[in-house]
């Protein structure tokens, strides 16, 4: 009888090991099955979110779908077929900016500063030019100077024609601008002007939309049309339309030719597209209206030659957001003659009429060159869906056209040294 021998395998695994390397497993297949869940539904929940708002733009046979798009603006051109039945080209997309077409805001989300102080070199050496970009432009009085071509009392501002309608089925307001007549003359050069629209509706301000800039005319055609969802037909007789008509500078701010405001309450859209043409009239600027105040605390070193800005509170602003409150933040820039050669941000505070900031800036300025430096403080309400607005501004410096200002800024480069903390109302911007 053969003998039998055992077979022993190559290599012995214990107990313990074979446990880890099992338990090892087991964790890593858990591990990327939740990972490719948790992707998938993600990816499933943002294509069906639903924006806060939603509005198509109709300019001339292309769509514009703004709650589809980031920071550029993805245009379609669409032709129809002789059946009628759409139809894309082939020559692809185009991309307009996000700003210029006005339906996402130009301010990005405020990077608060840490709240040790900031030191920014100012570079005083570099020759300045007089080349100001729109939010640059600072004038000797604080303001952009009126050109002498700015409407006044007794010239007449023109007509606008635009359409109204309403589509029940998708509970949308469809509002298209038509055209202009009759503007006045804004550029002294070209005898002509380079007018666009900007449309919000009030009084909840967060629908605001622009029209594309019309270059050199006075009688401009726009037809361009802005579709808002989510609006129900029980709420237009409360909502108001205000057309701003505006004259686009290169060089400086733009420059204001009129307002139209429609009451929806004596439109009836409900029967079809209501047609109308309104007088462009002078902008009503409501100076009785409080901007609110703000609190900042100057100091100058004249051995470091160093100016210290701290921006400590606000109080009494006005109501920006739909829950009668504010997110306010405070945006400081510094200008050497006209030119802005600094610039920073406080942080956000959220929910708020009466902020309290205390941050510092600190800011290397040579003693002769302070006669000629300016400060501006821009409060902002942020705003995550819609474009940041401006609440209202502060100048202090060579440029500060109010008393309170000159007078602060004196103090301050009489005391050196020595903080001096003011109060000061806040103008429009």
């Amino acid at each position: 009888m053969a003998e039998i021998t055992s077979v022993h395998p190559g290599f012995d695994v214990s107990p313990v090991v074979a446990g880890l390397i099992g338990a090892t497993v087991l964790v890593v297949s858990v591990s990327v099955t939740v990972f490719v869940w948790t992707c998938c539904h993600q990816q499933a929940e943002k294509k069906h979110k639903t924006p806060p708002y939603k509005f198509i733009h109709m300019l001339k046979g292309i769509s514009i779908y703004p709650e589809t798009l980031s920071n550029k603006k993805k245009i379609n051109r669409i032709r129809r077929d002789k059946n009628g039945a759409p139809k894309e080209t082939g020559r692809g997309n185009l991309l307009v900016d996000a700003a210029e077409s006005g339906l996402v805001g130009s301010d990005k989300a405020p990077d608060g500063p840490n709240t040790a102080p900031h030191i920014d070199q100012l570079p005083i050496k570099v020759d300045y030019g007089d080349e100001l970009s729109p939010d640059q432009s600072l004038t000797p009085g604080g303001s952009k100077t009126s050109s002498p071509s700015s409407p006044g009392e007794d010239v007449l501002l023109g007509e606008l024609t635009f359409s109204v309608d309403y589509n029940f089925p998708k509970k949308a307001l469809v509002v298209t601008i038509q055209e202009a007549h009759g503007l006045p003359v804004m550029d002294e050069h070209t005898q002509s002007s380079d007018p666009y629209i900007k449309m919000t509706i009030l009084p909840d301000k967060r629908h605001r939309v622009k029209t594309r800039v019309l270059r050199k005319t006075l009688d401009p055609v726009f037809d361009e049309t802005f579709t808002f969802y989510g609006i129900p037909y029980s709420q237009l007789q409360d909502l108001v339309l205000h057309f701003l008509v505006l004259s686009f500078d290169r060089f400086s701010r733009d420059d204001v030719i009129g307002e139209v405001m429609v009451h929806l309450a004596g439109v009836d859209p409900s029967t079809g597209k209501v047609q109308l043409t309104r007088e462009i009239l002078k902008r009503n600027i409501q100076k009785c209206i409080s901007r609110g105040e703000l609190q900042v605390s100057l100091s100058y070193q004249p051995v470091a030659q160093r100016m210290t800005v701290v921006v400590l509170k606000a109080r009494h602003l006005p109501k920006m957001d739909i829950t009668g409150l504010s997110d306010p933040y405070v945006k400081v820039n510094v200008y050497y003659g006209r030119k802005r050669i600094a610039k920073k941000k406080t942080h956000v505070k959220k929910c708020t009429l009466n902020p309290v900031f205390n941050e510092s800036f600190i800011y290397d300025i040579p003693v002769d060159l302070l006669p000629d430096i300016s400060i501006e403080f821009l409060v902002i309400d942020f705003d995550r869906t819609t474009k940041n607005e401006v609440v209202g501004r502060l100048i202090l410096g060579a440029h500060s056209i109010t008393a309170a200002g000159v007078e602060h800024w004196r103090e301050v480069c009489e005391n050196p040294r020595k903080p001096v903390a003011k109060w000061h109302s806040l103008s429009e911007y």
